[in-house]
């Protein structure tokens, strides 16, 4: 294998590998949507994730599957 294809498939292991960390991960997946929706919410008692379910209508595809991978 040559190490250009070498690198090209690493970059996009890597890639993915922060796709599927983000939206793993509410707080990276939803970032842009606490701070669009919830950004005077104080974090503390799930008052954040609350706040979130209460907007999910208008919230990010990437957000609600992170939201939804914290109940299983």
């Amino acid at each position: 294998m040559s190490k250009l294809s070498f690198a090209a498939i690493a970059v996009v292991v890597a890639f993915s590998g922060v796709a599927l960390a983000q939206s793993a991960d509410p707080r990276g997946a939803c970032k842009a949507d606490y701070d669009k929706f919830c950004a005077g919410i104080a974090p503390g008692g799930g008052k954040i994730v609350a706040c979130l379910n209460a907007k999910r209508d208008q919230l990010s595809a990437t957000c609600k599957a992170a939201l939804d991978s914290r109940k299983k």
